[in-house]
């Protein structure tokens, strides 16, 4: 897998690409990159901006941090069923409590 690019560089590659004096597929050659990732970065680039329909980065990042969280508490609540479930299966009162 290629190393990844600063967000400068690629910033600087979309606005070679955009500026239209050379194909895309010969901008995406003299800096080293695929075509095809060029045309990524263009695309992602055009959501970014409101040009395009779909998540932008904070958006994208945002869904991904809830994703993430969202697993992390459908964990929990499952650990959580399961003790209570022991719980009160074995009918097992705390330690140091008396029913008086």
């Amino acid at each position: 897998m290629p190393a990844a690019r600063p967000p400068e560089f690629r910033r600087r590659a979309v606005e070679l690409a955009r500026l239209g004096e050379k194909p895309v597929a010969a901008i995406a050659k003299d800096l080293g990159i695929s075509e095809s990732c060029l045309r990524n970065w263009m695309a992602k680039d055009d959501v970014d901006a409101g040009r395009t329909e779909g998540l932008s980065s904070p958006e994208r990042a945002e869904l991904i941090r809830l994703r993430r969280e969202n697993r992390v508490q459908a964990m929990e609540i499952e650990i959580l069923k399961r003790a209570s479930a022991y719980f009160a299966r074995e009918n097992v009162l705390p330690k140091g409590s008396d029913p008086k």
